[in-house]
């Protein structure tokens, strides 16, 4: 069953337009969800670029860190301001302006001519995708309803996977393809046909919603959440490559008093008859609280783990960027099998599909452990190839039903706060995953490593991701057993 978004808020206000009422166009999910692909895609494709980007143009170590991490920052600090806009303007609006601002800042990524302009242009990319990925969620949530707003949210969950799990073999098979002579700079142009398509097909095809009634914009309070993301996300993603010095700590205290003074002014703004950035009443919902903390364990053991999987296979078995992808694939294919079916499983097991996710994950985890102690440095990487498929599979059960169980009892007055929240919290889960396994990676790997340390540094973090897939299995308990929407 469907349903437009602005029919669902029209008593706050909204204005009726005709292409909605008669039902979004089936092109709708597949459209926006080329935004989910090209965002998730352009965070982790750039580490497989990272060499040639750093040859090309003569980069230093911290100037490629900073490369990769401040499109990590801008997408971070970005969401909830993001959607707020989406609610207040417009939510397809947004997501155009945002895909072709995207469009644009990855092809000036493309053309850099040195690594300042490229710094600068991977800023400007964070940022649009911080515009367009919370809009993604809220129109599913305001257009859709019933089994079709599950069935959208489950193909968001899957192909935000689908970005990260094959990021690695694309970029890997663009630098090696070396289309014109482009190089590493396809892995941004490829951008450019894709999101102008998508653009001008989401004017047509994708209804517009907003936020029922005349809500004003909360600038203090869009002001007081970016600093305080800021001051939790650059401590995080920057804080571990520069020996967590003194700054990085007074950040993640000051974090704490700055999300505080936030949330009592939402309160205020909520009693007062106001218009907060986010309503701090979705916390009282315990299918969005505890999935809210899922969504955040999950991604905490997801981008980092594929981080230092790609360092294993690139610098301790010395597989260039194609290989390491084709080794990648294996994770692919066992996510596709299981993403494209864990919408029915997750009708008949509602939530526990995500637990059953993380039993096939932890089988997985100790095959490559048993893998990694046996093959040492000259034995075949093949024998990583069947506990990355199970791997691969136990995410796709994990993941694909996880933003849906978040957002089952969200109403569509919530949406555009609920889906920022959410996308803020898989943001911020990276970016604590990636500090924390940076610390056990490099703690063992040493200051001076040889191919073998690589093998004893990856297998470390190995168990890092296994106990945090536990803590996962946990959290997931927490959840209703049958959330509002699930269908069966």
């Amino acid at each position: 069953m469907t349903t437009s978004a602005t029919s669902a808020t029209s008593s706050g206000g909204a204005t009726q337009q005709p292409a909605a009422r008669s039902g979004p166009h089936p092109a709708t999910v597949p459209i926006v969800l080329v935004g989910v692909f090209l965002s998730g895609l352009d965070f982790f494709i750039v580490n497989v670029a990272i060499p040639a980007i750093q040859a090309d143009l003569h980069a230093s170590e911290a100037q490629i860190q900073l490369i990769v991490a401040t499109y990590a920052l801008m997408c971070g600090v970005g969401m909830i301001t993001g959607g707020r806009l989406g609610d207040l303007f417009g939510r397809r609006r947004l997501f155009v302006i945002a895909m072709v601002s995207f469009t644009l800042t990855s092809t000036a990524c493309g053309l850099a001519l040195n690594t300042g302009s490229l710094l600068a242009f991977r800023m400007a990319q964070g940022a649009a995708a911080a515009l367009m990925a919370p809009q993604v969620l809220a129109i599913f949530s305001t257009v859709y309803t019933g089994a079709a707003r599950a069935r959208a949210i489950n193909w968001y969950g899957a192909i935000s996977g689908f970005a990260a799990v094959f990021g690695q073999l694309i970029g890997g098979l663009l630098i090696k393809l070396d289309a014109f002579g482009l190089g590493w700079r396809a892995c941004f142009l490829i951008n450019l046909p894709i999101g102008l398509v998508a653009a001008v097909l989401a004017l047509k095809y994708v209804p517009e919603s907003k936020a029922p009634g005349r809500p004003k914009l909360d600038l203090i309070g869009m002001a007081l959440v970016t600093t305080a993301l800021i001051a939790l996300c650059l401590p995080l993603i920057e804080g571990r490559q520069q020996g967590w010095p003194d700054w990085a700590w007074t950040l993640l205290i000051a974090s704490v008093p700055l999300f505080a003074v936030f949330a009592l002014r939402q309160n205020k703004l909520r009693a007062s008859g106001g218009s907060p950035s986010v309503d701090l009443t979705l916390f009282k919902e315990r299918a969005f609280t505890a999935g809210l903390v899922a969504q955040l364990t999950f991604f905490a053991s997801m981008a980092s783990y594929f981080l230092v999987l790609a360092l294993y296979l690139q610098k301790g078995r010395l597989l260039d960027p194609l290989d390491s992808g084709v080794v990648f694939a294996a994770l692919g294919v066992g996510y596709i099998i299981t993403s494209m079916t864990a919408r029915k499983v997750a009708a008949k097991l509602g939530p526990q599909t995500i637990a059953v996710g993380c039993v096939i994950r932890l089988v997985a985890l100790v095959l490559q452990i048993w893998a990694v102690s046996n093959i040492g440095v000259t034995g075949s990487v093949g024998w990583l190839v069947p506990g990355l498929f199970l791997d691969g599979a136990g995410m796709g059960l994990a993941i694909a039903p996880l933003a849906s169980t978040v957002l089952t009892r969200v109403s569509p007055h919530n949406a555009g706060s609920a889906s920022s929240v959410l996308t803020t919290g898989l943001q911020v889960g990276n970016g604590l995953g990636v500090a924390l396994i940076g610390l056990v990676f490099y703690n063992v790997l040493g200051s001076n490593p040889g191919t073998g340390d690589y093998s004893d540094a990856f297998r470390a973090c190995l168990y890092y991701v296994l106990a945090i897939t536990v803590l996962l299995g946990l959290v997931v308990q927490a959840l209703p057993k049958n959330p509002a929407g699930a269908t069966k």
